[in-house]
């Protein structure tokens, strides 16, 4: 493994990963990163076959690469991946934060994927994107439309026609979340 033990401990205390895991975590990424560059690009992750055919296969590679950006490093790449992490008994991470796998991170990152256009609020034609997305062609134009329009009227409670974060966050509170939005990481 190339990375150093102070990076390694620092990545440790970050993302709650062990070091096994960021050895494996590692090993992945170098495995992806096909022009051998330290860094993965959105060709990279388009070559995940679990990425390839998922619907929401775009939104979630471009969570992993910054605005601006053409590419991740492993720092990154390995931010983003412990949002996915389950939920442990420590509430907070060593710099005293949220940490990145707590519930409220765990929703941000779910709202960012349907925030297409980061003004943090989620619209009519951003949740139509999304929900077009995911079931293409197999439910007509008009009931997405319904759909859309009943989920943001529930939701939104300052009647500004859209979803807020925080609006976001009260229509899930009854949703487990913490284990929708985690993946077992081996040792």
């Amino acid at each position: 493994m190339l990375l150093r033990n102070e990076e390694l401990e620092a990545i440790k205390k970050e993302t709650g990963f062990s070091h096994s895991q960021i050895a494996r975590l590692y090993k992945r990424f170098t495995t992806l990163d096909k022009e051998e560059n330290g860094t993965l690009s959105r060709e990279d992750f388009q070559r995940i076959p679990e990425l390839a055919i998922n619907p929401l296969g775009d939104r979630i590679i471009s969570a992993f690469i910054p605005d601006g950006e053409d590419q991740v490093n492993f720092r990154g790449f390995i931010r983003i991946l412990a949002h996915f992490r389950p939920i442990d008994a420590k509430s907070k991470d060593g710099n005293g934060s949220e940490p990145l796998n707590s519930r409220i991170n765990k929703l941000r990152f779910a709202f960012q994927l349907y925030d297409l256009d980061k003004d943090d609020k989620i619209s009519r034609s951003e949740l139509l994107q999304v929900l077009h997305m995911m079931v293409g062609v197999n439910i007509p134009d008009e009931q997405l439309g319904v759909i859309a329009d009943r989920t943001i009227q529930e939701a939104d409670q300052d009647g500004d026609g859209a979803i807020s974060f925080t609006e976001f966050v009260k229509v899930l509170e009854k949703v487990q979340i913490e284990q929708k939005m985690s993946i077992q990481f081996l040792d």
